[in-house]
Order: C-alpha cells, then sequence, then structure tokens
C-alpha cells in the first residue's frame, strides 16, 4: 500500500508545469527571494533585511485591509470593516512577534552591520507613516523624510489630508443622530487629533446603551482591540532597539531609543479608552 507521499508523489510526476502556472509563478518567488542583497560580509545582516522586508508585506496587507474599512465605515457598511479591522489587529500580532527574532541579533552583531547601513532607517518607511496617519498620528512634518521619491511622498501626502479610521467613526456616530462636535466631523483632517470631553460624552451614549447601538459598540471595541495590539508593537519595537543598539542614535537621525519612547505616550483613540473611567 502506497504512503500519502508516495501518491502525492506519483501525481505531481503526471502534472505538466511547463504549460501552466507555478506556485513559484504565481508569488512572483524569483523576483521575491532574489531582493535580499546584504552589504556586509556579516552573515547576521540576512535576519536585518528579512526581519525588515516581511514587516513591509504585513504592512502592505495592513494598509490595503486599513483603507478597505475605513471606506466601509464611510459608507455605514460595519459588519465588512469589523472582519477587516480584526485582520488588522492580527497582523499587528504577527509583527510583535517578529521583534522576537530580531531581539536575536546581539549588539556585537548589528554593530558588524551598521556602517553599511548609511542614513537607512525604518523611520523612512512610507507604508509604516501612511499606517500612522491612517490611525490618526498626523504630523506634516513626517513627509520630510519622503521628499525624495516624489511617488513615495505622493503617497504619504494623500494619507495626510484624508480622514483617519477614528475620524471616519466619528463622522458615522454623527450621521446615527448621536451628537458629535463639528469641530470634530469638519475640520482640517491634516492636523493632529485633539481630544475632546463632547466626544467622549458621545462614546458614553453607545457605551452605556451597547444593546441600542450595538454596532456602534463593536467597532469602539474593535478599535480598542486595534490600538491594543498596535501598543504592544510600539513597546516590542523600543524594547528590541534598547536591546540591540542601547542608546545609539538611530541611522536615520533619529534619537533611536529616546524617540520610541516618546512614541509610546501617543494614543490614537483617545476618547475610546478614557470613557471606561466614566462608566
Amino acid at each position: 500500500m502506497r504512503t500519502p507521499e508516495q501518491i502525492l508523489a506519483a501525481e505531481a510526476a503526471q502534472l505538466d508545469f511547463s504549460r501552466s502556472m507555478s506556485y513559484g509563478d504565481y508569488l512572483h518567488l524569483d523576483q521575491i527571494l532574489g531582493a535580499q542583497v546584504p552589504l556586509s560580509p556579516d552573515h547576521n545582516e540576512m535576519l536585518f533585511i528579512v526581519q525588515h522586508q516581511t514587516s513591509e508585506l504585513w504592512m502592505k496587507l495592513m494598509l490595503h485591509e486599513l483603507q478597505a474599512a475605513m471606506a466601509c465605515v464611510a459608507s455605514d457598511e460595519l459588519g465588512s470593516a469589523f472582519k477587516m479591522l480584526a485582520r488588522v489587529s492580527k497582523i499587528m500580532e504577527q509583527l510583535v512577534h517578529a521583534w522576537d527574532v530580531l531581539a536575536t541579533m546581539t549588539p556585537p552583531e548589528y554593530s558588524a552591520i551598521r556602517p553599511y547601513l548609511a542614513n537607512s532607517s525604518g523611520f523612512q518607511s512610507a507604508q509604516y507613516r501612511c499606517i500612522e496617519f491612517a490611525l490618526g498620528n498626523k504630523n506634516a512634518a513626517m513627509l520630510k523624510p519622503h521628499a525624495h521619491r516624489p511617488d513615495l511622498l505622493e503617497q504619504v501626502q494623500a494619507a495626510l489630508v484624508a480622514p483617519s479610521l477614528y475620524d471616519q467613526a466619528l463622522r458615522l456616530l454623527a450621521r446615527r443622530g448621536i451628537a458629535v462636535p463639528e469641530s470634530h466631523t469638519e475640520r482640517d483632517w491634516s492636523h493632529a487629533y485633539g481630544a475632546s470631553p463632547a466626544v467622549e460624552a458621545a462614546w458614553l451614549v453607545v457605551y452605556r446603551n451597547p444593546r441600542e447601538h450595538w454596532d456602534l459598540y463593536q467597532l469602539g471595541e474593535e478599535l480598542t482591540d486595534l490600538e491594543d495590539a498596535f501598543r504592544l508593537w510600539r513597546f516590542r519595537h523600543v524594547t528590541t532597539v534598547e536591546r540591540v543598539i542601547g542608546f545609539k542614535r538611530g541611522t536615520g537621525g533619529t534619537g533611536g531609543v529616546s524617540y520610541l519612547r516618546k512614541m509610546l505616550d501617543v494614543v490614537l483613540f483617545p476618547e475610546i479608552w478614557t470613557l471606561r473611567t466614566s462608566l
């Protein structure tokens, strides 16, 4: 009697891969697997490259889901938005665990490749900046690292001036008849969001009557899940950087750990968190 592996091998032997698209063709694996080009002679640079390239792939999917979720919230299609936002939170979990792999790089190992990095830095990731802007952490100064690439600058600029996920959520509350100040539903979207007691009061209407506003209540909890996951990512980021490079300045010119620690204090959806004290 043949084993499952033998059966599978026999079936595969009968297929003609020369006439159809293969697994590698579909995924463009030649291009993807050929994109790791270490500049140093050090063995550990491959880890550094793969870590950041795979993170960029996850961020590409995250942006794909975030942009679709925002469109769904804007059109009151919350069922679809919940599915997408739940996926974004799971992607964040993947990115959190990715730091565990990079943390296996020791300070001497990183020091061996650092001179070859020049000024390149994750600080310059256009996709990450678009994610930050989509989640409401707007800062026009963050356009500068992309000024040398007009195509990337255009993408980041578009994310800066567009309503964030939280902006769309507040506009939805207003459309549902819940009192949200106009200052938070019609404003210059390129400016950083400012917390408001009136917005907290609007969310409290939802959270004090979850059965009456069930989908809005669920939206609030999806936002909570997302920021929870994002906070974990930021914490693992700063911890890994401190573990690997200490308090050296970042290759992109930032303060390194000191800059990342400041980011831990950024709250994306403030009223979603402060309302809990008032319940």
